[in-house]
């Protein structure tokens, strides 16, 4: 539930409710008594990290991180049988540069 910042038009209070989004807008300020209160527009609740960081993939499911530790390990070892091949035909390529 929100905190909404009221101010009486007449009296010039101005205060703080803890109310339900759904709740009406209080219209009787609580310190003159008259029906001319308003609600203003607040600064509202500034939000605090605290922490070493917050990252989109914290909160993935479960399907989603054994999807993705599969798709690591396709691609750990299609790299691992790629550089071994291309190792071999470098040095065959610099041997026949330096005949």
């Amino acid at each position: 539930m929100p905190t909404y910042d009221y101010k009486c038009s007449k009296c010039d209070h101005t205060w703080e409710l803890f109310q339900s989004i759904t709740a009406k807008p209080v219209k009787k300020c609580p310190e003159c008594g008259k029906q001319t209160a308003k609600r203003v527009i607040g600064p509202g609740a500034g939000i605090i990290f605290k922490g070493s960081g917050f990252y989109q993939t914290d909160y993935r499911s479960d399907s989603y991180k054994k999807g993705a530790e599969a798709a690591k390990k396709a691609t750990e070892s299609s790299t691992k049988s790629d550089s071994g091949g291309d190792t071999k035909s470098t040095t065959k390529s610099e041997s026949k540069s330096s005949d």
